[in-house]
């Protein structure tokens, strides 16, 4: 019996061709066997080196067909590609293909259309055989349970993905994680395959593909600003391990929260090393409140007002760019199509208000944490999920914190908040944006609370300062204290009098 393989590019006519000749002389011929493999355009080459390679064969173009030797087992014999099986079937059959090149591009575009609804189809059975494994860290805090019906609705990963939900917390919080266990249970979600609770560290995120980091609920007061620094690194340690340990190897961390949101990423990925790449901070919470803001200010909508960028420290100091920012359907005395918009600084006429108010108000939002409560905090990380498994809306420009790697002069080493894109499963830093300069002035005064952050949770520096301009660097020898009824926020930072611009005036 004679069984060959006929692999080729989903969308390749020749393939077509061949197939069609293949699916004839199985047919016809008792003892003639066809098995038919395509793969997708853009996997194809790597396949085929990857396939050339294990058989020691030369072969570039689609198809490839070869015959494997059933009576006598081994590899595979190679034959090559369209014209040699034509040749094949000629001398071997008296079989030839009249098929024309018409019919040949309609086939394959039909091929490459059922390839496409195949792969999402065991896309599918995967989800259904496997669901996607969440995990959700701190559970027993109220953004919890604003996450959750969010998470389950189908709008985050897609209608067709089933998942497990695993909340994660200590022993202490278990009876409130069965009682939230209960709720979502409840849901009926039909996405929703199973909800579990997870008490026991080393237990946890296993097999997990999402990890979302929500701000501790504190077990004890801490004084001192240098304290609180120094009191993230322990957890962050352990959950680096646990998650080198336990998590799927393509597992994607997001990190949200209110309180040192850039230092527990950052940690995260020193002890998470292999998946640093895919851990991120949130801050679309952040922008959140500014788009608010401008929208009372231009008496719109909230959603009206795209491509606000916010730089820096997203818990801490941090700088609301709006010379990007445009606002549509906004009433004025310009009217277009719903796709039409006005940059947002043409439209405030008041300066001080943007220079002033605007600016004193988000950091004051930002130090105190006030009005960042659990329905925004699980708004931004759903929304931050979404758009990186089904991407941002086009053109728009989405503020993330991400490993600096230099862009925009931005020191290396550090998590930044910045400009970026989501495509593709991944999101991409926006530099090639015009007019977007940082002065070193205000890449100063961003990045250094970032960088002693850093060196004071790791040991190598003793004391915190935070950033002052105009003034002897050698008077900063006060330790900063904090109240002692502080837990969770931050420390209220010394600004400079640059504090009150607008990037477009710095």
């Amino acid at each position: 019996m004679a069984k060959f393989v006929l692999a080729g590019r989903a969308d390749c006519p020749y393939y077509a061709k061949a197939e069609l000749l293949a699916d004839y002389l199985q047919k016809n011929l008792p003892n003639f066997r066809i098995h038919k493999i395509t793969q997708h355009p853009h996997v194809w080459e790597e396949w085929l080196e990857d396939l050339c390679e294990k058989n020691k064969w030369s072969h570039r173009n689609s198809p490839i067909i070869w015959r494997e030797l059933l009576d006598r087992g081994g590899e595979g014999l190679l034959l090559g590609g369209f014209n040699e099986f034509l040749e094949y079937a000629q001398l071997y059959y008296g079989v030839t293909s009249s098929m024309t090149t018409e019919l040949m591009k309609i086939i394959a575009q039909e091929n490459l259309e059922a390839h496409i609804e195949k792969e999402l189809q065991e896309e599918v059975r995967k989800d259904l055989v496997n669901p996607l494994q969440v995990w959700i860290t701190s559970a027993s805090v109220p953004a919890c349970y604003s996450l959750i019906p969010i998470l389950v609705s189908g709008e985050v990963f897609g209608m067709h993905t089933e998942m497990s939900i695993n909340l994660f917390d200590k022993e202490q919080a278990e009876e409130d994680l069965h009682l939230l266990m209960t709720e979502t249970r409840n849901l009926v979600a039909p996405l929703l395959r199973s909800v579990s609770v997870c008490t026991r560290v080393e237990e946890a995120f296993r097999q997990a593909h999402v990890i979302i980091i929500l701000d501790d609920s504190a077990d004890r007061e801490v004084y001192t600003l240098e304290g609180c620094i120094r009191s993230r690194l322990p957890l962050c340690r352990l959950f680096g391990h646990l998650i080198e340990k336990n998590a799927h190897d393509s597992v994607r961390v997001i990190v949200g929260g209110k309180t040192f949101v850039n230092l527990k990423t950052v940690l995260l990925m020193r002890y998470a090393p292999n998946v640093a790449h895919n851990i991120i901070a949130v801050a679309l919470g952040v922008e959140g409140q500014a788009k608010a803001m401008l929208a009372r200010k231009l008496k719109t909508a909230p959603s009206s007002i795209k491509n606000v960028i916010v730089w820096g420290n997203i818990s801490g100091n941090n700088y609301i760019d709006l010379r990007k920012a445009r606002v549509y359907r906004c009433e004025s005395a310009i009217w277009g199509p719903p796709n039409y918009s006005r940059p947002v600084l043409s439209l405030i006429f008041d300066r001080e208000w943007v220079n002033g108010q605007f600016v004193a108000t988000l950091k004051k939002l930002t130090e105190t944490g006030k009005q960042f409560g659990s329905i925004l905090a699980a708004h931004s990380i759903a929304t931050t999920l979404k758009y990186w498994y089904q991407g941002s809306p086009p053109g728009e420009i989405v503020s993330l914190g991400v490993l600096s790697e230099g862009q925009f002069g931005i020191p290396g080493g550090i998590v930044f908040s910045m400009p970026v894109k989501f495509e593709n499963g991944t999101w991409v830093v926006l530099t090639d944006l015009k007019d977007i300069e940082i002065s070193n002035q205000m890449m100063t005064r961003m990045t250094s609370d970032l960088i002693q952050e850093k060196l004071v949770a790791l040991g190598d520096l003793i004391s915190f300062q935070p950033y002052q301009s105009g003034t002897d660097l050698d008077e900063r020898d006060e330790k900063t204290t904090l109240p002692t009824t502080y837990t969770n926020q931050e420390n209220q930072r010394v600004s400079d009098d640059s504090e009150g611009k607008t990037m477009e005036e710095q």
